[in-house]
């Protein structure tokens, strides 16, 4: 019943511990394997033949350019003309002469004040010149006013504030000129050079989808890499997790196997110790006996002197402990007896060999699966392959790529003329500023050596050279001034309408998406330009919609005609490819914690340890008796006794009798008495072991029996776990590795090979460089000239003026041999002699 009742216990115990392992499974919320799977690191395929996008650069001449566009927008301020823009693309004939200058009004405005311009200062010239030649313009002052200084001084002052607007435009006209002509060379190369890209972009599809489908190699070699070393992550991750718990079970094992032995030991001991005892005290008894008799004789000896004071404690030696009173522990050694039968040390080294080796056990059971799951990545390779065999562009960006090719060949011809056109527009402005820069030359050493001339002539009317030098060099700015103002006049004119047209009628209405809008108008554009059909756009698309959906980063095959409907997230679903790797995964089942802690007969022996009766022997009664001395009186205290009474005998047979009884008393006591003792102390070693094990025996022996069950029973439960687990860990690290490529592939395939964003980017491309590169420096070239050669009026006043004011005053008659005077000569009176 108490063996029942017992391996009842224990199996409760073990289903208490097995419950609470499967309801808190060791690390069931953290991945053992590694950390998250790093970033991949793809190859870039197409960077060759990318359309860079261009943008506005920031210039210190924005304002000017601001300024020039907001004085176009007040000349030109009509909308974009459809209908006349209809009519001259689908019937030039129908265009009427009226509806261009309706249209053009601001320009028509324009152009009469530069005929009027044109003819009126060179007619001007004219008459100055024939003024000049009767000495009327430009002469001399009739009077000396108080006033001239003033004038003198306003005039040049206005004169000098005219030349400075004049050396600012001209500045001004300088840079917009280099500019224009430094972007007009890139600026018209980038032309054919983006459509060829374009081309290329388009042409190339087919082999940059097969390379984006190449690039899979990256992550197949990274899960080939992984899987390589997944069996003995998983192996050690179970053994790592599990360790603790293994070898805490295997320590209190070898506790109890100890406790076996050691209390076998300790009770083989304390039987024959308490028979030696036993049989030495019933000796001991006998001679004690003896010797008490002899030395109560000899004490009680008349003879004897001073003897009274010992008789008591001779008469009172007896033995003390008697050991045939305490329990006996037969029949625990009987039921002890063979054991143990099992070899705990050898068991547990078995147990800690089987543990220790479920990492390799792991590799090799995990060995198949392994290679399974290697051929598998062969076939998703072909699967990844079915990308770029499904991929649908080759057979519809034919028209795109021939309108392109169109595109590039027929705009050569226009791009020679407008660079030769460009051409003369720089020499003619260079030449024509460089004269503006002679006027400006000749102004400023006019205004120099006139005031220079004024601070050294004392009278007004008194000649000097350096002033009549001043005034010829204005007059010779003024002439430059006069005879080329009309070339002046008409290259503003002629770059304002061109640059001038540009800017309203193109670049205001692309900016605005006017221009998409008329050619999204069905009719608008003649059958030969349609443009959704040469670039075989979406029949429900129109240009408009095609540039906002390239723009947002869609794909060719979003925007082109197809065939039938291609969804590329379809194709880039991860349970596409990876389903059958991870089924293979889920699959895969392994026993990695299969380990025999303890064996039946181990099982037995320390089932029979339990209920041997160790505990049951009353061990108090051992330390009451060994409390009691072998002997009650102390022999040696007795022994020394009888010496001090010899000593203090007259008679010698008495003191010689003495000195015997005490000699035998030592012998006794280091005889016999002493090994005694020896013996009770190696009794009460064990005792003290045995009483301190007995209350906790069947606790602890109980406790190792289940926690041994327990343990058996959880390590193959929490062993699948852990695997389930860390492969669960590593399919979710391989999948992230596939679902990296997978958008690498659709990130690629929209954004860079199979992206319509480059015409998108090549249309904006174009606006930067027409409008914002070459336009705007245009028009603030045209803006600055035109201002030089405006100013030129207020100048050539100004300066003829001026001219007047570095001649001398004709109030009085000198003699300078000028034309202008007359010198006549008094005869001075002389004494005559007589």
């Amino acid at each position: 019943p108490a063996s029942s009742l017992l391996t009842a216990e224990a199996m409760r115990a073990a289903g208490l511990l097995l419950a609470w392992a499967l309801l808190h499974p060791a690390g069931t919320q953290q991945c053992h394997l590694a950390s998250p799977g790093g970033v991949l690191r793809f190859t870039d395929t197409h960077a060759e033949i990318r359309v860079p996008a261009l943008h506005r650069v920031p210039s210190s001449l924005d304002p000017l350019y601001s300024l020039v566009r907001r004085c176009l927008d007040l000349i030109q301020q009509n909308p974009l003309p459809t209908e006349l823009l209809r009519a001259a693309l689908n019937d030039p004939g129908s265009v009427r002469t009226s509806q261009v200058v309706q249209y053009e009004l601001g320009y028509v405005v324009c152009a009469a004040v530069a005929l009027l311009f044109t003819v009126a200062v060179p007619v001007a010239g004219m008459c100055f010149c024939y003024c000049r030649s009767r000495r009327r313009c430009g002469g001399r002052l009739r009077a000396h006013r108080r006033s001239l200084g003033c004038r003198r001084h306003c005039l040049l002052a206005c004169l000098s504030l005219t030349s400075l607007v004049i050396l600012t435009s001209v500045i001004c006209a300088f840079v917009t000129s280099q500019r224009v002509k430094g972007q007009m060379e890139p600026g018209l190369g980038a032309v054919p050079a983006t459509l060829r890209t374009l081309r290329q972009h388009i042409d190339n599809v087919p082999q940059g989808v097969q390379m984006v489908v190449d690039q899979f190699e990256v992550p197949r070699q990274q899960i080939i890499s992984d899987l390589g070393g997944l069996s003995r992550s998983v192996g050690l991750s179970v053994h790592t997790q599990l360790k603790a718990m293994t070898y805490a079970a295997l320590a209190d094992l070898q506790d109890r196997a100890g406790d076996l032995q050691t209390s076998l030991h300790h009770l083989q001991i304390l039987d024959k110790t308490v028979r030696v005892l036993a049989s030495a005290r019933a000796e001991l008894e006998l001679a004690l006996q003896e010797r008490r008799r002899r030395v109560v004789a000899l004490l009680d000896d008349p003879r004897c002197t001073s003897c009274a004071s010992v008789l008591g404690r001779a008469q009172s030696l007896e033995l003390g402990a008697d050991y045939s009173k305490v329990p006996s522990v037969e029949k625990v050694l009987k039921v002890l007896a063979g054991l143990p039968r099992s070899d705990f040390a050898e068991m547990i080294r078995q147990g800690n060999g089987t543990f220790n080796s479920i990492p390799e056990l792991a590799v090799e059971r995990m060995a198949q699966v392994i290679q399974d799951l290697r051929e598998e990545m062969a076939l998703m390779t072909e699967k990844v392959q079915s990308i770029a065999n499904s991929f649908p562009l080759p057979d519809y960006t034919r028209p795109v790529s021939e309108a392109l090719e169109k595109a590039e060949d027929r705009s050569q011809p226009y791009l020679r003329e407008v660079q030769r056109f460009e051409q003369y527009r720089w020499i003619a402005g260079t030449v024509l500023c460089s004269i503006i820069l002679l006027i400006l030359a000749c102004n400023v050493t006019g205004m120099a050596l006139g005031a220079y001339g004024l601070s050294k002539r004392e009278d007004p009317s008194d000649y000097e050279c350096r002033g009549e030098a001043g005034a010829k060099f204005l007059l010779v700015g003024v002439g430059l001034a006069f005879l080329f103002s009309w070339l002046l006049i008409l290259l503003v004119f002629t770059t304002f309408l061109v640059g001038g047209n540009i800017q309203t009628l193109v670049c205001r209405n692309w900016v605005n998406q006017e221009i998409y809008k008329f050619i999204d108008t069905p009719g608008n554009l003649p059958p030969s330009m349609n443009v959704t059909r040469q670039l075989n756009l979406r029949r429900d698309s129109n240009l408009s919609a095609a540039y906002r959906e390239c723009k947002s980063g869609s794909g060719l095959w979003e925007v082109l005609q197809l065939d039938r409907s291609y969804d590329l997230d379809e194709h880039l679903k991860s349970p596409k490819y990876m389903a059958d790797f991870q089924k293979r995964l889920g699959d895969f089942t392994a026993r990695l914690g299969e380990v025999r802690l303890l064996h039946s007969e181990g099982r037995q022996d320390l089932e029979t340890f339990a209920r041997s009766g160790v505990d049951g022997v009353d061990y108090g009664r051992f330390q009451e008796e060994m409390k009691n001395p072998v002997v009650q009186t102390s022999l040696p205290a007795l022994a020394r006794s009888l010496e001090g009474l010899q000593k203090m005998q007259r008679n010698g047979t008495v003191a010689g009798r003495l000195a015997a009884e005490a000699q035998a008393l030592w012998q006794m006591q280091n005889s016999t008495v002493q090994s005694q003792e020896a013996l009770v102390a190696k009794l009460g070693e064990s005792v003290q072991f045995l009483s301190r094990l007995a209350p906790h025996l069947q606790e602890r022996v109980k406790t190792t029996l289940a926690t041994t069950a327990s343990v058996e029973a959880r390590l193959p439960v929490q062993a699948q776990q852990i695997l389930r687990q860390e492969i669960g860990c590593f399919t979710r690290k391989e999948l992230r590795y596939f679902a990296q490529y997978l958008n690498w592939v659709g990130q690629t395939l929209r954004e860079d090979v199979a992206s319509c964003q480059p015409l998108a980017t090549a249309l904006d491309n174009g606006r930067v460089i027409l409008c914002d590169r070459i336009a705007d420096p245009w028009n603030a070239f045209w803006f600055s000239l035109g201002c030089c050669t405006f100013f030129l009026i207020p100048n050539i006043i100004f300066a003829v003026r001026l001219t007047k004011h570095f001649r001398p005053i004709r109030n009085r008659l000198i003699s300078t041999g000028s034309e202008e005077t007359c010198p006549f000569h008094i005869p001075r009176v002389t004494a005559l002699k007589l």
